[in-house]
C-alpha cells in the first residue's frame, strides 16, 4: 500500500509554482489543500501542554523535515517540494507561538523548538530524518543534530547561521555601534508599546504591497516568485502574534552553537546567497569549515530568499546532497 501511494503526485497542478497565481486571491498563495494532492494537517500536544500544528505530505520511504525560517511557511518550499516528489515523506510545522501553533508559551527558545521537532518525529514514529533548515530553521536543525545525532540522517542548512544573529547580521557590509544591544532594545520597544506595535504590523506590508501593485501595473501577470513570496510573508507575519515573532528574533540571538559545530556528525551541505545581508555568506563558510566534511554551495547572486529566487539551483544542491548521503550510509 505504501509503495503505491508513494508514487501519487504530490501536486494538484502540472507545476507546483502555479500556486503563486497573481490572479488568485489578489496575488497570495493558494490554500495548501488546493495545492497538494496529499497533505495531512495534524496537531500534537507537547509535554508542556502546547498545541503544535504540523503538516505531512506524501509517504515516501525516507523523511525530509523542512524547518522554516522565522515567519516562513510551506509556500517558501514549493519549488523544492515539487522537484523532490514523490520520493520522500515531507514534514513541516508552525513554530510554537506563530500561525496555527499560536498560544502563550513561557519558552520560545531554539532549544524548545528542537524539542518540538523531536516530539513530532516521535509522534510519527520516525527514527531518523533528513533536516533541511532555512534561516531560523538552520539553528533549530543544528540543535537537534547536536542533541540527538541518531535522529538526523543528514543536514542541509540554507541561508542561516550558527547563532547570535544580532551580531552576525549585515556583516561585513555594515556594523552598527553596539549592534546587538540596539536591536534587542528595538525588539523590546516594539513588543511593549501597543500603539507602536499596531503601526508596525500595518507598516511592514507596504513595501511589498507597493512593489506588487507596481509590477502588476507595468508587467500585468508577470510577477516574480520572489515578489509574491515576500508579499505572502509580510501578510502572514502581520496577522500572527507579532509579540511572539519579535521575541523569536531575540531567542535566535541568544542561541549559539559555534563552539559545538565540530561535533556535528551528520553529512552536511551549507547553501548561501552572495547578497544575503541577514545571514551573510561568511557565516555559511564558517559553518562549512567547522562542520566535519561539510560541503558549501554559494549562489553568488542569491539573497536571503534563494528558495524563492533559485529553486532549481537549490534543488540541484539538495538532490546531490541526498544522493551522496544515501551512498555514504549504503542505502
Amino acid at each position: 500500500m505504501a509503495a503505491t501511494l508513494a508514487f501519487k503526485p504530490v501536486s494538484k497542478h502540472s507545476n507546483l509554482m502555479q500556486s503563486f497565481n497573481p490572479n488568485y486571491s489578489r496575488g497570495f498563495v493558494m490554500p495548501y489543500e488546493e495545492v497538494f494532492a496529499q497533505i495531512s494537517n495534524r496537531r500534537l500536544l507537547t509535554d508542556d501542554g502546547h498545541q503544535l500544528a504540523y503538516q505531512v505530505i506524501g509517504d515516501g520511504d525516507e523523511t525530509l523535515v523542512l524547518a522554516n525560517g522565522l515567519g516562513g511557511r510551506l509556500y517558501a518550499w514549493l519549488g523544492l517540494i515539487e522537484r523532490l516528489n514523490p520520493r520522500y515523506r515531507i514534514i513541516s510545522w508552525d513554530y510554537r507561538g506563530l500561525f496555527e501553533s499560536e498560544g502563550a508559551s513561557p519558552d520560545l527558545s531554539v532549544h524548545r523548538h528542537a524539542s518540538d521537532l523531536l516530539a513530532i518525529l516521535n509522534e510519527e514514529q520516525i527514527e531518523a530524518a533528513h533536516l533541511i533548515g532555512w534561516s531560523m530553521g538552520v539553528q533549530v536543525s543544528l540543535e537537534v543534530a547536536l542533541r540527538q545525532a541518531q535522529r538526523v540522517a543528514s543536514l542541509v542548512l540554507i541561508n542561516g547561521t550558527y547563532g547570535q544573529v544580532f551580531s552576525t547580521a549585515f556583516q561585513p557590509f555594515l556594523q552598527l555601534p553596539r549592534q546587538p544591544i540596539v536591536l534587542h532594545g528595538l525588539m523590546e520597544q516594539l513588543r511593549n508599546r501597543p500603539t507602536l506595535l499596531r503601526f508596525t504590523r500595518k507598516g511592514v506590508r507596504w513595501p511589498t504591497e507597493a512593489l506588487f501593485w507596481l509590477r502588476k501595473a507595468t508587467l500585468g501577470r508577470r510577477q516574480s516568485t520572489l515578489t509574491l513570496g515576500l508579499r505572502q510573508y509580510f501578510r502572514d507575519v502581520s496577522t500572527t502574534d507579532t509579540r511572539a515573532y519579535l521575541q523569536l528574533f531575540q531567542e535566535l540571538d541568544a542561541h549559539c552553537v559555534y563552539h559545538r559545530l565540530s561535533s556535528v556528525r551528520a553529512p552536511t551541505t551549507v547553501i548561501s546567497g552572495g547578497f544575503d545581508y541577514l545571514t551573510p555568506a561568511a557565516q555559511s563558510r564558517q559553518m562549512a569549515r567547522r562542520i566535519p566534511n561539510a560541503q558549501h554551495v554559494n549562489l553568488a547572486m542569491g539573497t536571503h530568499f534563494v528558495l524563492l529566487e533559485r529553486p532549481e539551483a537549490v534543488y540541484q544542491a539538495v538532490n546531490k546532497h541526498l544522493t551522496q548521503s544515501r551512498t555514504m550510509t549504503g542505502e
